[in-house]
């Protein structure tokens, strides 16, 4: 990479801050490894000064969350014409929203659970548990509840008594203001990275298994909560189907550069498309790195090829 000039932008006021902290740092040491010059930025007051003032050759957004992933530092970052890794601000701002992408992706065919979306205001203008008996009798149990926009899988549980949607709809709300309710999908959780280098490819899919059995928040990011399997252990027809449906998610959505996909697959063989996340974890617990190494491949080194050709955009 000799000597490319990278700002790394991690940490933010998002509620996953701590955790892009973390990517942050990792990546900053795996560029230092292949010889780039790296900058740690936050994304705060002083940084557009920064831009300026100090410019690197291109930026890696290592933000997760908030105005790192709906499309905001991207669209600064395209007012100031400085090359960044990663989807363009409209892409960002198509993946960020749930509910949207998720309409998205069914239009073109591909499986994801059957779902609603509520605003905050409904539950409180219609009446609570008139609206629960509703989604209820529309998506049956269990359900999986989530914010609509967001990540980490903050807010997100499965619910499986009526009983206990009223407390998990507040849960929910504390990290926004709409649910996103799904018909939960009972199989084997996976996450596919997509890298474009410039051509998108999969990286090997990774199987995600959560020993208190919901790959949240804790289980994400705790050092022994979760099991990973990479490659997954699906039959290898299977595992092609995975990866060409998270192939045509980063393309449907616009995405660029690298992308993860979030999927569950049921006994048929039918992968079920969760999210597609524009800014996927990179630290030690995270699935895009372990997905990297089984497929061989030095994070930096991939990295450095994402930030060639983000230089080469312009």
């Amino acid at each position: 990479m000799g000597e490319r000039t990278v700002a790394v932008l991690a940490g933010g006021l998002s509620a996953e801050r701590e955790v892009s902290l973390r990517s942050g740092r990792r990546l900053a040491a795996e560029l230092r490894d292949v010889g780039a010059v790296v900058y740690e930025w936050d994304a705060d007051a002083t940084l557009l000064d920064r831009l300026r003032t100090e410019r690197p050759e291109a930026v890696v957004v290592a933000l997760h969350g908030g105005e790192g992933e709906n499309g905001s530092v991207q669209a600064v970052l395209e007012m100031l014409g400085v090359p960044f890794v990663g989807a363009d601000s409209r892409a960002c701002r198509l993946a960020w929203d749930k509910p949207t992408a998720k309409a998205e992706l069914a239009r073109a065919g591909l499986a994801t659970p059957d779902w609603v979306v509520l605003p905050h205001a409904t539950f409180r203008e219609l009446g609570a548990r008139a609206v629960l008996d509703a989604m209820v009798s529309r998506l049956g149990l269990p359900l999986m509840v989530k914010p609509d926009q967001g990540g980490s899988a903050l807010g997100t549980q499965v619910v499986r008594a009526a009983e206990d949607l009223p407390a998990a709809m507040v849960d929910c709300l504390a990290y926004g203001n709409a649910v996103l309710a799904e018909r939960y999908i009972a199989g084997t959780e996976v996450a596919i990275s997509v890298c474009a280098d410039p051509e998108p490819r999969a990286l090997p899919v990774v199987e995600v298994c959560a020993k208190g059995g919901v790959y949240d928040y804790t289980a994400r990011y705790t050092p022994g909560a979760t099991t990973f399997h990479c490659p997954a252990r699906l039959d290898e027809r299977v595992r092609r189907a995975a990866e060409q449906v998270a192939l045509d998610a980063h393309r449907l959505l616009g995405m660029r550069d690298l992308s993860r996909t979030d999927a569950i697959v049921t006994e048929d063989g039918t992968v079920h498309v969760l999210e597609v996340s524009v800014s996927p974890g990179l630290t030690e617990t995270s699935l895009l790195p372990a997905a990297a190494a089984a497929a061989g491949e030095h994070l930096g080194q991939l990295f450095s090829g994402l930030i060639d050709e983000a230089i080469r955009r312009g």
